[in-house]
C-alpha cells in the first residue's frame, strides 16, 4: 500500500484528507510541523505539503527533503500567487495545488505522480561522473563537454527547476560573454541524442520557467 505523508498544521484538514485517502486504499502519515517529520523518508511514496506552518515553512521543508530524496512533493497551499507557485516548482515541487481544492482532483494528481514514479523506475538512464559518460540500458549517449555539464547539473538536482540564465551562469560562469539562449540549443541537442535510444523525455520543460531532470 502506498504511503502518503501529509504535512499541514491544520488538524481538521489532515483528518479529512486522511479519511478520504484511506478510502482510496492509501496509507496516510500525518505531520503537523517540521518536528513531526519522519527521520527516514524511504517508506514515503509522496508528500502533500502546506507552506504556512509554525517554524520552518513548507518551502524550507521541501528543500530539506530534496537534498536526499526524489519522492513526489505536491504543495497544498492557500497562497496562490504566481510568485509562490513558481518558487514551489523551482525548489523541487512536482505540483502546486491551491486551497480550496476538489478532493477528486487532488486524488487524480496524487495518482498521476505515483504512477509516474513507478514508470520512471522501469527506465533508468545512468551517469558516470568519473568517465563523464551517459548511458541508457548499455547504450552510451555521446555528449560534448558542455552538454555533459548541463546534464550533470540537472541530474544532481532532480526535479529542481533551472531557468536558462541560472544554467548559463553555472556552466559558463557569471562573467562570461554570451547569450543564455544558447542553453536552449544545447538542451535541444541533448534531447535529440537521448531520443536516439529512448522515447522518454528526461529533460522536462516547465513552460515560462525553465528545465528540470525528469528521471
Amino acid at each position: 500500500m502506498k504511503k502518503i505523508l501529509i504535512v499541514d498544521d491544520d488538524h481538521d484538514l489532515v483528518a479529512m484528507l486522511s479519511t478520504f485517502l484511506e478510502m482510496k486504499d492509501l496509507c496516510v502519515e500525518p505531520a503537523y510541523s517540521v518536528k513531526d517529520l519522519p527521520d527516514d523518508f524511504e517508506g514515503i511514496d509522496l508528500v502533500l505539503l502546506d507552506i504556512n506552518m509554525p517554524g520552518d515553512d513548507g518551502f524550507h521543508i521541501c528543500q530539506m527533503i530534496r537534498k536526499n530524496y526524489n519522492i513526489p512533493i505536491l504543495f497544498l497551499s492557500a497562497r496562490g500567487s504566481e510568485k509562490d507557485r513558481i518558487h514551489g516548482l523551482m525548489i523541487g515541487g512536482d505540483d502546486y495545488i491551491v486551497k480550496p481544492f476538489s478532493l477528486e482532483e487532488l486524488y487524480a494528481r496524487i495518482h498521476t505522480n505515483l504512477y509516474r514514479e513507478e514508470r520512471l523506475q522501469e527506465e533508468v538512464i545512468k551517469i558516470d561522473y568519473g568517465k563523464r559518460t551517459l548511458s541508457y540500458q548499455g547504450h552510451e549517449i555521446i555528449l560534448t563537454r558542455i552538454e555533459f555539464d548541463i546534464v550533470e547539473l540537472l541530474f544532481r538536482h532532480p526535479k529542481q527547476v533551472f531557468d536558462k540564465e541560472r544554467i548559463y551562469e553555472n556552466i559558463w560562469g557569471y562573467d562570461s560573454d554570451g547569450d543564455a539562449l544558447v542553453v536552449a540549443e544545447h538542451i535541444r541537442n541533448i534531447r535529440n541524442k537521448i531520443k536516439e535510444v529512448t522515447n522518454r523525455e528526461y529533460i522536462k520543460t516547465i513552460w515560462g520557467i525553465g528545465y528540470s531532470w525528469n528521471g
